[in-house]
């Protein structure tokens, strides 16, 4: 399971989405930054939960220097499902979504599953990507029994194993019950807990449970990219926090050696989500690393 969080405010903080036809499905789409900078398209996680709105709020800050692009995945957010729900197909909006910015190359980004289809996209289009920014994820998925172990060790809460294998396999009933279960996990994501900011997450997230049953039950039995990541031939960042439960740092660890010259950092003070806990230095961190292998046309916009 790898999902991921993004504090209340940031999920209301809703701009104006584009809404961009994209392999026979619409999707909602947002464009920042100058129109002649360097793209970076920046893929949410959590299918059936995630949206755009955590990566607007993390990779957004860069768009100053870079034309950031976020969107809800097919399936989730905002954004029709139609089609199938497979890596290859999300794989091919994202280049379907490059096409249509008329981009040649892109910074491809991507945190929790967001990650595994920052990593899917760099495999199965090598010719479009020219650096890749991961955070908190995993090269397959042995890190769900990592998880498991880790929910049922913590201090911090009893959780419902029921709740958590529905979640995790991908069966929970429908939306109502994906926010039951959702509530159920999120007390294990954060560095520090804070039950009333847990909440204010769980009111803010969108459910779309199809998406989610079909990448945890369909997607994820058959993920493992570890004998391709040495095939990525492009500067690579890798980012994670130090107490991730979920992806826990053992598995940035086996992605930083496998793709070569991946850069590891970890954050000391942060669980699943650094661009939040330790939202300074998680962007400094990433800001460095793009003006060292792909500067903006004009640093300090």
């Amino acid at each position: 399971m790898a999902d991921e969080t993004v504090s209340p405010e940031f999920a209301r903080a809703t701009s104006t989405a584009q809404r961009v036809r994209i392999n026979d499905n619409e999707l909602a789409v947002e464009v920042l930054g100058p129109d002649d900078a360097p793209v970076i398209i920046a893929h949410h996680g959590a299918p059936g939960l995630g949206s755009r709105a955590e990566p607007r709020a993390s990779f957004g800050r860069l768009a100053d220097e870079y034309r950031v692009v976020v969107f809800d995945a097919r399936g989730s957010g905002e954004s029709e499902g139609a089609g199938t729900l497979s890596h290859e197909q999300w794989a091919a909006d994202i280049d379907g979504l490059r096409a249509w910015l008329g981009a040649e190359r892109i910074i491809m980004a991507g945190g929790s599953y967001g990650g595994f289809m920052a990593m899917e996209y760099a495999i199965r289009y090598p010719d479009r990507v020219e650096a890749v920014v991961l955070r908190d994820t995993a090269a397959d998925n042995s890190h769900a029994a990592l998880a498991r172990e880790n929910a049922l060790a913590s201090d911090r809460v009893e959780v419902d194993m029921e709740k958590f294998d529905r979640i995790d396999e991908g069966r929970v009933r429908d939306d109502d019950d994906l926010r039951d279960c959702w509530r159920e996990i999120l007390p294990l994501y954060d560095f520090t807990y804070d039950p009333e900011a847990t909440e204010r997450k769980v009111q803010a997230t969108p459910y779309r449970y199809e998406a989610h049953n079909y990448a945890f039950s369909v997607n994820l039995k058959e993920y493992d990219l570890k004998a391709q990541l040495p095939g990525i031939g492009v500067p690579t960042l890798v980012t994670v926090g130090r107490t991730d439960w979920i992806t826990p740092v053992s598995c940035s660890e086996t992605i930083a050696g496998l793709i070569p010259g991946a850069r590891l950092e970890i954050f000391e003070k942060s669980g699943h989500s650094p661009q939040i806990e330790q939202a300074e230095e998680w962007t400094s961190t990433v800001r460095d690393f793009l003006h060292e292998v792909r500067p903006a046309a004009a640093s300090g916009r």
